[in-house]
């Protein structure tokens, strides 16, 4: 009788759930930016300034989920007559593909400061499979809200690609082909 009184009992009581939270991208605290050989010389470094996005952390499943749009328009590498030429047919070609576009289909949270991401890279509307490694993640209440009620999460990703792969060949190989993207990312908590 005792048994099925204290099962009875726990049955009653309600167990955290643990839901995953949503997030939108602060874009005025989000710096996606790349890195290219250039004509074996130097290392160009160049951003994008405008992104927009979604993401979910589930803590508990230790999980989640990214969707970021970047406006391929606003690429800025310091050079405007270089800029234009990013912007042109020879590379990122912004009037047909206005948008880079990086959609997770498989989030691993290995502990509270690193995760691994793997997901779906569109450029110049070629799409590819690009694992990011999340290098740090800090959560936590923004010191800066005088209320202390604003929820952010801030993300360090970053990985390597070849830019051939999504049909960017221009000045091959004098300009290199391995590129490397940093993805420095806030998110607020919806």
């Amino acid at each position: 009788m005792k048994k099925m009184l204290i099962v009875a009992i726990f049955a009653a009581v309600p167990l955290p759930v643990f839901a995953a939270e949503s997030f939108t991208i602060d874009p005025m605290h989000t710096y996606p930016h790349f890195s290219i050989n250039h004509l074996g010389f130097s290392t160009m470094h160049g951003r994008f300034g405008k992104t927009t996005g979604t993401l979910t952390v589930d803590a508990a499943k230790k999980t989640g989920s990214v969707e970021v749009v970047i406006d391929a328009a606003s690429v800025d590498t310091g050079f405007v007559k270089r800029d234009d030429h990013l912007r042109s047919p020879d590379f990122l070609n912004v009037v047909e593909f206005p948008e880079i576009t990086y959609k997770s289909t498989k989030v691993v949270i290995n502990d509270d400061k690193s995760a691994v991401v793997d997901g779906d890279l569109t450029i110049a509307g070629v799409t590819k499979p690009v694992r990011l490694d999340v290098k740090s993640m800090n959560c936590g209440i923004n010191p800066m809200d005088p209320k202390k009620q604003i929820y952010v999460c801030g993300f360090d990703a970053e990985t390597k690609i070849k830019r051939s792969d999504f049909g960017v060949k221009f000045a091959l190989p004098a300009v290199g082909d391995e590129m490397r993207l940093v993805f420095e990312v806030e998110a607020i908590r919806n």
